[in-house]
């Protein structure tokens, strides 16, 4: 019987674990040695007004036990979204090593300062980016992007690039954490931490497959 696990890891050796953070870096650091494109990438999930779901992928930038910190135009569709409500949801999905890490709380912006820094480390052309595209709003044509980033090129040929007042850092603060690994069968090993707030104790449990 085939046995997927990786590095030698049993499953009690996350089964048991006292805490999410602790182990999700054990995880993630596995992620960076193995996945083969992008194991920063994350599904993150918000909902419109009327309720119904959307998601997307974006690149988590941060993370500690204050939370997970990804950076986006705050007048997309996701950064409206999540002004209107301030609560998502987000997946990391490591096919490379058949793991799953699913989040999910409250949502708040990172400082301006944080974002400031974040933005300045970005490549030259990323900055500019940022200023020429109005993210998820109709576009004419692919034209008017590129006149738009030849716009702000010339506007910021010389000197630094500052920040746009609406790119900015949010950060989910999980009350709820879940483990998956895949196991033969489709018996597949899942324990949930969770907490009745941020900064509560966590709780844990194993789920069925």
């Amino acid at each position: 019987m085939e046995d997927f696990r990786v590095n030698a890891l049993t499953s009690g050796d996350f089964v048991e674990a006292a805490e999410p953070f602790a182990l999700f870096e054990e995880w993630f650091a596995q992620a960076r040695e193995k996945e083969i494109n992008d194991p920063e990438a994350m599904a993150i999930a918000t909902a419109d007004p009327d309720g119904l779901p959307d998601a997307r992928m974006v690149l988590l930038k941060e993370w500690s036990p204050e939370g997970f910190v990804f950076y986006t135009n705050a007048e997309s569709a996701k950064g409206s979204q999540l002004g209107a409500n301030m609560k998502a949801a987000a997946l990391f999905h490591w096919k490379s090593l058949r793991r799953q890490v699913r989040l999910r709380g409250p949502v708040e912006y990172v400082s301006d300062a944080e974002s400031d820094a974040y933005y300045a480390s970005r490549p030259r052309d990323s900055r500019i980016g940022a200023w020429a595209s109005q993210q998820s709003r109709p576009l004419e044509s692919r034209f008017a992007l590129e006149k738009a980033v030849a716009t702000y090129a010339a506007k910021y040929a010389i000197g630094d690039i500052p920040r746009p007042p609406y790119w900015r850092g949010f950060r989910i603060t999980p009350v709820a954490m879940e483990f998956w690994q895949d196991r033969p069968f489709r018996l597949h090993d899942r324990v949930r931490f969770f907490r009745d707030r941020p900064g509560a104790d966590w709780r844990k449990e194993r789920l069925y497959p």
